[in-house]
């Protein structure tokens, strides 16, 4: 397995480009199953994930071409052979679940197996299911597999989630665009991967309205045609760099990058004592006057606090000046970074899903394990700050979700390398 190797050499200066969502694109690719014309994706991520759920599509007979060096996806779903998504493939990526709607709203049938992903806690499909049900759809779990059937098609329904889900929010919304009459999804996750997948729905004909509060309206419609539509930036790598100058010191600017993306994180930065600024082209992080503040920070949906980045604000809090006390409150055992930070010198106590850092004059470095896709990026911010060399193993959930990582982090100055095993 590849590791990554960091040394610790002062301030961070210079531009960082900030790539399309990859939450975003992993759920705008599966409405390529809602229709038989063509939809194109640009400003794409090139992240294993996206080659993962390129197979998947690929499975069912769906084309799938990457162009422009992978920024370009040209999809089609005309000429589909197979309704079923395997485990073999499923079992690599908890997104893959967001092919059941389009399946079942299109052609009335879907056999998926349930999904895998990082290990940070049980994040069960029932809300999907339920919300399905709710449009008349029949469901069967046996063998691993969800069996699907809407034998007279989806009809219009009242979907309310007990708990804010992005994942069903979605999954129910690409099937509400096929079904007959109007569905309302109440208590909706309002998450910015939301809106972008509904502006891709509506260019594709959908009727769709609410999208970014937590009812959304949904008029059925008989078919959907191609779209060209731009990913919208990724907010939690956009974050995750944000944190680097924050961490190390020096300014970065984000190409590409929103601040309202990211409204919550920032106003943390700020209180912490970062500087943070939108440009004409992005946003630029600075920290240039001695250690920053400590702050607490309670996980929320969206507009809230991300619990995607969770990990790397606890790697800033391990240096900062005080006591911080961070609140994870969507995800279960997603503090699994935490052991790895203190083998490197944090102060860290953890309980439940509260973990109260105490920060430190500076890290050391220090050979640590990546656990999860947030916390291996969590660990290569904490070793740019740290005194030595931090070699961060089992680094390959990084490449799901950060694309070419040392070469962004390189060209700001950082003293970073892959080994490959």
């Amino acid at each position: 397995m590849d590791s990554i190797i960091v040394r610790g050499n002062g301030e961070l200066n210079g531009e960082i480009p900030i790539a399309g969502a990859k939450n975003a694109c992993l759920t705008l690719m599966p409405a390529t199953l809602l229709s038989d014309e063509p939809l194109t994706l640009t400003n794409a991520p090139r992240l294993s994930d996206i080659a993962t759920m390129t197979e998947l599509l690929r499975s069912f007979g769906a084309e799938v071409s990457a162009l422009q060096g992978g920024r370009v996806l040209a999809l089609s779903s005309h000429d589909l052979n197979k309704l079923t998504a395997e485990y073999d493939i499923v079992r690599k990526m908890r997104a893959s679940i967001l092919v059941l709607g389009p399946l079942l709203a299109r052609f009335g049938e879907a056999k998926v197996s349930l999904p895998g992903g990082c290990a940070i806690g049980a994040r069960p499909v029932d809300l999907h299911l339920r919300g399905l049900e709710a449009m008349g759809a029949e469901m069967d779990l046996r063998d691993g597999y969800v069996h699907a059937k809407a034998p007279g098609g989806l009809s219009g329904g009242f979907v309310e989630f007990p708990l804010v889900s992005v994942g069903a929010t979605e999954n129910v919304l690409m099937a509400a665009t096929l079904a007959k009459g109007t569905t309302v999804l109440k208590n909706a996750a309002r998450e910015p991967e939301i809106v972008d997948l509904a502006q891709c729905l509506r260019r594709m004909g959908a009727q769709i309205e609410g999208e970014g509060t937590s009812e959304i309206t949904v008029q059925g419609v008989d078919t959907l045609s191609g779209a060209t539509h731009p990913v919208v930036p990724d907010r939690i790598e956009l974050g995750t760099y944000m944190l680097a100058p924050a961490i190390c010191g020096g300014t970065v600017e984000c190409l590409g990058g929103r601040i309202d993306l990211v409204g919550a994180f920032c106003e943390r930065l700020e209180a912490a004592g970062v500087s943070v600024e939108e440009t004409d082209r992005g946003v630029r992080v600075s920290r240039k006057n001695g250690r920053i503040r400590a702050v607490d920070v309670e996980t929320e949906p969206y507009p809230g606090f991300p619990t995607d980045l969770q990990a790397q604000m606890m790697a800033l809090m391990c240096t900062a000046e005080g006591t911080s006390v961070l609140e994870e409150r969507i995800f279960e055992n997603r503090f699994m970074h935490a052991p790895e930070l203190i083998r490197m010198g944090a102060r860290i106590d953890v309980s439940g899903g509260t973990a109260t850092v105490h920060g430190v004059e500076k890290l050391k470095g220090a050979p640590v394990m990546a656990t999860d896709l947030r916390a291996s990026i969590s660990l290569i911010l904490a070793g740019l700050a740290a005194e030595g060399e931090t070699t961060v193993n089992r680094v390959y959930h990084l490449d799901r979700g950060y694309e070419r990582v040392e070469e962004k982090l390189r060209a700001c100055g950082a003293d970073i390398e892959r080994i490959h095993a």
